[in-house]
């Protein structure tokens, strides 16, 4: 017979990083770590933008510490979390949120562009989870969140370089995953759907692109950012121990319908 047990979602005295937070997805998720117990680091190119971040994080009691990384760069990654583990005493979450998209047509794509999204969104990923694996392993465990996207599993037109930096993205958490079970790591992944954010500002002014949309969501509705937190929340936390590998998108249940 199974021992009565009560999943323990609180993320009370955990350390966390999260990168990209100044805006949009990643500023949503930094404050809501927060909410659930957590200091953070947030981190981002320029970290004036990061004020407001770390204003909403001290709100909820917790510490919160602005650093500047540029994701496209090994040394500012490395430097980043090494300071960030080293100021909170530790680092058990990390979530790798820094994104770049830019549409173009495929045969337009230079390698410029290319490296541009693919360095900030899969390369600055595995060096940022690199840096913080070190630390992880020393402290026995921690987990790891990679925000991957529909494009991680759908192909869409003029979006090359971003999906394959994606799809990559996905294949990195499955394969970290595997190997870093044994050093008590957990690595997974997080695949929004259609969210309104400043990156994204674009499409939503298309009123053609917005109807057809809508249309493809079952929930009818474009995400809010807040119906990424418990999704967050519950992967960095105790009730998720034995998930890893995963992605789970929050999606309205687009990715079910198609």
């Amino acid at each position: 017979m199974l021992e009565p047990c009560e999943p323990a979602f609180t993320l009370h005295g955990r350390k966390a990083l999260v990168t990209g937070a100044s805006r949009g997805i990643g500023e949503a998720l930094a404050i809501g770590l927060a909410r659930f117990g957590a200091d953070v680091a947030i981190a981002a190119r320029e970290p004036a933008r990061l004020a407001s971040c770390a204003a909403a994080i001290e709100a909820e009691g917790r510490r919160a510490l602005p650093l500047a990384m540029d994701v496209r760069e090994v040394e500012s990654v490395r430097d980043g979390v090494a300071k960030a583990a080293e100021t909170l005493s530790g680092l058990d979450i990390l979530v790798n949120n820094a994104g770049t998209e830019q549409v173009c047509p495929s045969l337009e794509v230079d390698e410029a562009l290319w490296d541009r999204i693919v360095d900030t969104n899969l390369k600055g990923a595995f060096f940022a989870a690199q840096a913080a694996a070190w630390y992880m392993k020393a402290d026995r465990g921690g987990t790891i969140v990679n925000i991957c996207s529909l494009t991680s599993a759908v192909g869409v037109p003029t979006a090359v370089p971003y999906g394959s930096s994606k799809a990559g993205l996905l294949g990195m958490t499955r394969a970290l995953a595997a190997e870093w079970a044994p050093l008590g790591i957990r690595v997974n992944a997080i695949g929004p759907g259609y969210f309104r954010t400043e990156l994204t500002e674009t499409f939503y002014r298309d009123e053609g692109w917005t109807r057809t949309m809508l249309g493809k969501i079952p929930a009818g509705r474009f995400g809010d950012l807040r119906d990424l937190v418990g999704t967050a929340v519950f992967l960095c936390s105790d009730a998720a121990r034995y998930v890893t590998g995963q992605i789970l998108y929050v999606d309205g249940g687009y990715m079910a319908s198609i």
